[in-house]
């Protein structure tokens, strides 16, 4: 099949891509045979600005990814413990082992919450130096209650909010900036929040993500952080991103939209059960069928979603949100296969 047929849907990309002010200071790079900023000053500075948060709590990164890695790396000693509390993003296990962690798991409940009283109780066995908190939570698109994120908050634990997603929520402020915890790192000790433009700027395959850290830590991630982190390319896009706000939280509405629509359609396909989500995908329970197998049949008619081959996930499918043709052309796949029944 032409790779132009293929409908992606399995990695929550943006379906818009960059905005035009990216892809104009892309064509127009100066400076690509000189090595970039190891401070990444501009983007920082224009980072504080869009963010409100002095610009010293502020570090760039190859994405969120390289800065999950650099916390742990820094954090951690051999045999410390990071609670999570699966199904969530894989990268936090995955970093915490690389590092020499012991993962603590809490499994959310049914519904995708947390299980406080477990978390509460992890805390008090494993006295775990990290708690990582996904707002919202992927793969299920769940936006932690107050009360969940008081309570991990205040626990004695180094807090890690990955608000990757958090531009795609609901509520007050443009690009889910009312949502976000990101100003609090400035007066708690014991919060990180760490974001990305790869799904609302539609930079993912540049790798450029960021945090806001607690003056305390900074300067340990500094001494650890690899000089040249974020190349040019990627800095010189993200900030011509930042000057481009307006249109891409159109393009932010236009996702939000599309997921209302899409959960909908969803939820009317037999074999399919939606949830509710507060970010650019929605997770699906497959019914009555193999997911796996229905993985592989959409994968036959050039429709690509996600199926996690774990546990707690193997009768469930993820699928980002696209444009509405994409959307139509996912959906009349299922009609298609819910006929064949």
């Amino acid at each position: 099949m032409p790779p132009d047929r293929i409908v992606k849907l399995d990695a929550n990309e943006n379906p818009y891509g960059p905005s035009p002010k990216a892809r104009a200071a892309l064509a127009n790079l100066a400076y690509a045979h000189i090595y970039p900023d190891p401070e990444s000053r501009a983007l920082r500075n224009a980072l504080s600005a869009f963010t409100q948060v002095p610009v010293d709590h502020l570090m760039a990164g190859s994405g969120a990814d390289e800065l999950i890695d650099l916390v742990l790396r820094v954090i951690l000693e051999p045999g410390d413990c990071v609670l999570h509390c699966p199904p969530t993003f894989g990268m936090y296990s995955f970093d915490t082992l690389l590092n020499g962690g012991q993962v603590i798991d809490v499994p959310r409940r049914a519904d995708f919450s947390l299980d406080l009283p477990r978390i509460q109780q992890a805390i008090a066995d494993h006295a775990p130096k990290v708690i990582f908190l996904t707002a919202p939570n992927n793969p299920d698109g769940r936006f932690p209650t107050c009360e969940e994120v008081n309570t991990v908050l205040n626990s004695p634990c180094l807090v890690v909010m990955d608000e990757a997603y958090i531009e795609f929520t609901h509520g007050d402020g443009r690009l889910g900036q009312g949502r976000s915890l990101i100003r609090q790192v400035v007066e708690r000790e014991n919060l990180i929040v760490l974001r990305t433009f790869s799904k609302w700027a539609g930079l993912a395959g540049l790798r450029v993500g960021y945090g806001a850290f607690p003056r305390w830590l900074i300067p340990t991630l500094w001494k650890a952080k690899q000089p040249y982190n974020v190349n040019v390319a990627a800095s010189e896009a993200a900030i011509a991103s930042l000057q481009d706000l307006d249109l891409l939280a159109e393009n932010v509405e236009k996702i939000k939209t599309e997921r209302t629509r899409l959960l909908q359609r969803l939820s009317e396909i037999s074999f399919l059960r939606p949830f509710p989500s507060e970010s650019n995908f929605i997770l699906c329970r497959v019914e009555g069928l193999d997911a796996a197998h229905l993985k592989k049949t959409l994968a036959a008619q050039g429709v690509l979603v996600r199926h996690y081959a774990t546990p707690l996930l193997q009768n469930f499918i993820r699928i980002s949100v696209g444009r509405p043709q994409d959307s139509d052309i996912l959906l009349e796949t299922l009609r298609k296969i819910e006929e064949a029944l």
